[in-house]
């Protein structure tokens, strides 16, 4: 089953509740939810959901990917799919699919994102795609597996770094927190 409006409104309901200063910063995505519209579809411009992995191994080390198109080292993630069921399915499903570690040999540290971030995406004219929304629902996995076959259409490198490199100064001090 897809994931659903429903779905995407309790997932920020309950990480607000969590992180009530936050709600400010997730207004744009609140507004989206209220009109009903499919956050779920890449194809909605206005902004949509998208989820990512943040992969701990057993010293504390995030694996970061080197993204193709955007020549960046980035956490793994990308858009949600249609045979996703969840947003932390989604997350994982990502992370398989760009590290190549199964899903059996990660475990999720809990339901709740870790961190939810909005950012611009600039307009991409070779895909048909005008400028946009992401609403990057990143969720905390542990695994002692090593990087298996990368995703060779997205993914050019990966490398296990310290919390301390998560760029994102939320997101690392949560991550550090987490480990802890």
């Amino acid at each position: 089953m897809p994931i659903t409006t429903g779905h995407i409104r309790d997932t920020l309901d309950n990480y607000l509740n969590a992180h009530p200063d936050e709600k400010q910063r997730l207004v744009p995505l609140s507004e989206l939810l209220d009109t009903e519209a499919d956050l779920a579809s890449r194809k909605e411009f206005r902004g949509h959901v998208t989820a990512g992995a943040i992969l701990a191994d057993p010293i504390g080390r995030i694996l970061h990917i080197r993204h193709l198109a955007l020549n960046r080292w980035l956490l793994p993630g990308g858009h949600v799919e249609p045979e996703d069921d969840s947003l932390l399915a989604a997350a994982q499903r990502e992370l398989t699919e760009e590290t190549g570690i199964t899903a059996s040999a990660v475990s999720p540290a809990g339901h709740r994102p870790l961190h939810i971030d909005a950012h611009p995406i600039p307009a991409n004219p070779a895909k048909d795609e005008p400028d946009h929304q992401h609403f990057d629902f990143r969720f905390l996995f542990r695994t002692s597996a090593d990087v298996g076959e990368l995703q060779a259409e997205e993914v050019t490198a990966a490398s296990w770094r310290e919390a301390y490199d998560i760029e994102d100064h939320v997101l690392r001090n949560r991550v550090l927190q987490m480990l802890r």
